[in-house]
């Protein structure tokens, strides 16, 4: 099955007011969060010199979210995503600020703990906002949007992570964090202009922790009973069981190339990251727009993907490591919007929420696994910084081939495009 013809990206924004307002929102804050990590990763490197610190960093913005993404997609559900995403972006401007207080290596702690705090908050906004998506667009416009959201999380990778390293060198980690709340509160402004139509379940009978697990379980129920949804929600952990672990390392490759400028080091591999994966997209959408071929698709890109972290391993010019690292994530950019796109049509408005959350949940464990693993071994020697890139690169390839001869072959048996394209969306 193809897709209908699809509206070019400036179409798009141009005219439907209530995308546009939710993409400017996405702009602002991705902008900042960019600026916030690659302080982050400097400030803990600076203050701790720990590879482990640094793993403990990416730790926290993943596990907590892992936590708390059942209740927060029921939430996504159950509210109206319009509120929650204002509500979530005014709580994460003030939390930012609280990195201001971090001056001395025992203050360390208190990244992780703000840190944890802020992903909790971010897990309730990023299932309200995918599942917000097809509510706000046609069954026409829906690939585009979510291949220009996906492009300009991209970008903004790009662009907030380069200049996020000149920002952390020239004005310090301080001016940052501010600059990353000031852009909450301008995403919390453009959602609010934003009108989101929407489906909810009916008022859960009983107490409320108990109607909680009820509708979170059903959500679950859901996934297990729809084979077509089941497989996709595994996409994204599919790439992240290697590459949590090499996204990881790439801060400490950053830090390694440029040790007299750390900052612009990861921000100049960070950027090229989102290159990658911004380009990704654009090249899928108009390359493989027929749905039947991307379960095939996304086995091939995390094969890539892994394959080219055994060439990074070995090189050391850094045009080199850039154009590396821009091919290896144009792979996982078209990965991460084909997945989605498929949840989109194939889940019912209702259950959304909680089945993005889900998806969540199995990436940010996945992510989290890869990433303790990483660190570990790096910090007790065990690895070289080669060598984890090889070795992590290999589960990618084995991953891929393995998704290959399971998920890509039921997915052609089954039927010929989604089993259940649900159009919840509006004109």
């Amino acid at each position: 099955m193809g897709s209908p013809t699809q509206p070019g990206y400036l179409e798009l924004v141009r005219g439907n007011a209530n995308y546009r307002r939710l993409w400017l929102g996405d702009v602002a804050s991705h902008l900042g969060d960019w600026f916030n990590a690659i302080a982050i990763y400097t400030l803990v490197e600076r203050l701790t010199g720990s590879p482990l610190a640094l793993g403990l960093v990416f730790i926290t913005k993943s596990l907590p979210f892992a936590i708390a993404s059942p209740i927060a997609g029921l939430m996504a559900d159950r509210f109206d995503r319009r509120r929650l995403m204002i509500l979530s972006d005014l709580i994460r401007a003030v939390i930012v600020l609280g990195f201001l207080t971090v001056r001395e290596p025992q203050d360390v702690v208190w990244i992780y703990v703000l840190g944890a705090l802020q992903m909790v908050i971010s897990s309730v906004f990023i299932p309200a906002r995918s599942a917000s998506i097809p509510n706000i667009t046609s069954a026409r416009e829906l690939l585009t949007a979510n291949a220009l959201s996906a492009a300009t999380w991209s970008a903004l990778l790009a662009i907030g992570a380069a200049l996020g390293g000149l920002a952390t060198e020239w004005l310090g980690e301080r001016a940052v964090f501010v600059i990353d709340s000031g852009t909450y509160l301008i995403s919390a402004v453009f959602i609010w202009r934003t009108v989101i139509p929407q489906e909810t379940d009916p008022p859960a009978e009983g107490a409320l922790v108990r109607a909680a697990l009820r509708q979170v379980t059903d959500g679950w129920r859901h996934i297990r009973e729809h084979p077509r949804i089941g497989r996709i929600v595994l996409t994204k952990p599919a790439w992240a069981l290697g590459g949590g672990g090499i996204v990881y390392m790439l801060a400490l490759l950053g830090q390694q190339l440029m040790p007299a400028a750390p900052a612009i080091g990861i921000g100049w591999l960070y950027a090229a990251r989102g290159l990658g994966t911004g380009l990704g997209p654009v090249v899928m959408r108009n390359t493989v727009p027929d749905r039947r071929r991307w379960p095939f698709m996304i086995g091939l890109g995390i094969i890539a993907s892994g394959t080219v972290y055994w060439f990074i391993a070995h090189a050391s010019a850094l045009w080199l490591l850039v154009l590396l690292v821009t091919f290896a994530h144009s792979t996982s950019g078209a990965n991460w919007v084909a997945s989605t796109v498929l949840l989109q049509e194939r889940t019912e408005d209702r259950f959304r929420g909680r089945v993005f959350a889900t998806e969540w949940l199995f990436l940010t464990l996945v992510d989290s696994i890869a990433i303790v693993s990483a660190s570990l071994l790096l910090e007790r020697r065990l690895l070289t910084l080669s060598q984890g890139f090889i070795a992590f690169g290999g589960v990618q390839v084995a991953t891929g081939l393995l998704w290959l001869v399971t998920v890509a072959r039921r997915e052609a048996r089954d039927g010929r495009g989604p089993d259940s394209t649900v159009s919840n969306s509006v004109s």
